[in-house]
């Protein structure tokens, strides 16, 4: 194995691949430091609903989990200007960043290089916006952005708005782009058969849901996060807080949440391939064999 190879060890995979287990294994092998790449284990309070799983971490440092509070807005941006400053700071100590998790964009991001700019709010544009109505706003975002992937930003008005934001002002202001460090990576990825996959997203709902998960979102509302900020939070927060204000039963509820969480996993999966079209190498390991086993006879022969 020789690290001079690469500067950044990537752990990716679907949700409940175990994705973390590996990471931290292999950081305790490669004398390494967890960076996450999930989009909503940066909130505090938002432990069972985002499957933290901080216990499997043990002494092994991680980055980028807990840093904001619950209710605030976490968007692209910050989350590469934290990632640069928490990959620099562990590489200037000598030891390995290792970035894990399953939120493709912020993946991407790191991946491929997005050259991310600060963008202002444009009050003009957001009084326009105001007098279109949700399709055409979604139109108008596919026009500037044809080769959009993130699909989340056409369902909710708010995150159209700003991508369109984002999107005209970037345009504006190609030179406002800073450049990045030289990052080399290696990647793994964690992959199931499409069946053992969704028993195990099944088992880990039922143990969340055990765990405290309702209690969980019910003490974030009662803390001030509005029910529609916790929607936008996800999936979990979503269904949970649906059953909460009386509009599904608990049975229905664990029954289209599972059914979300399983077409999420799918759509994980049809990110990753779509990064392997773009160029991006990873090193698949079978979640069922012996994933570490796999990733350290990869890292031999790098």
């Amino acid at each position: 194995m020789d690290k001079a190879n690469f500067n950044l060890l990537t752990i990716l995979g679907p949700t409940a691949s175990g994705k973390t287990r590996l990471a931290v294994a292999l950081a305790n092998e490669l004398d390494g430091e967890i960076i996450s790449a999930d989009s909503r284990q940066v909130f505090r309070g938002m432990d069972i609903g985002t499957g933290k799983d901080l216990h499997e971490y043990g002494e092994v440092p991680h980055h980028l989990i807990d840093i904001a509070d619950a209710g605030e807005e976490f968007n692209l941006f910050r989350f590469q200007r934290l990632f640069l400053q928490a990959f620099e700071d562990i590489s200037s100590r000598g030891r390995l960043p290792v970035l894990c998790g399953g939120t493709g964009m912020y993946l991407d991001a790191v991946l491929r290089g997005y050259r991310m700019v600060e963008v202002p709010e444009n009050k003009g544009l957001r009084c326009l916006a105001a007098t279109y109505s949700d399709g055409e706003l979604a139109e108008k975002l596919r026009v500037l952005r044809p080769d959009l992937h993130n699909s989340t930003d056409l369902t909710d008005r708010q995150r159209t708005i700003r991508a369109i934001e984002i999107e005209l002002y970037q345009k504006a202001h190609p030179e406002k782009a800073e450049p990045l460090p030289e990052i080399v990576p290696l990647i793994i990825g964690i992959r199931w058969e499409r069946s053992r996959l969704r028993e195990r997203i099944t088992e880990r709902l039922r143990q969340r849901l055990e765990g405290g998960m309702i209690g969980e979102v019910q003490q974030l509302h009662d803390s001030g996060v509005p029910w529609e900020r916790l929607d936008y939070y996800g999936l979990e927060y979503r269904y949970v807080g649906a059953h909460l204000r009386g509009e599904l039963s608990r049975n229905d509820m664990f029954q289209k949440l599972n059914s979300a969480i399983h077409d999420f996993a799918k759509r994980q999966e049809t990110w990753f391939r779509r990064m392997e079209k773009h160029g991006v190498v990873i090193h698949w390991v079978e979640g069922a064999g012996d994933p570490l086993g796999e990733s350290l006879r990869i890292l031999t022969d790098t």
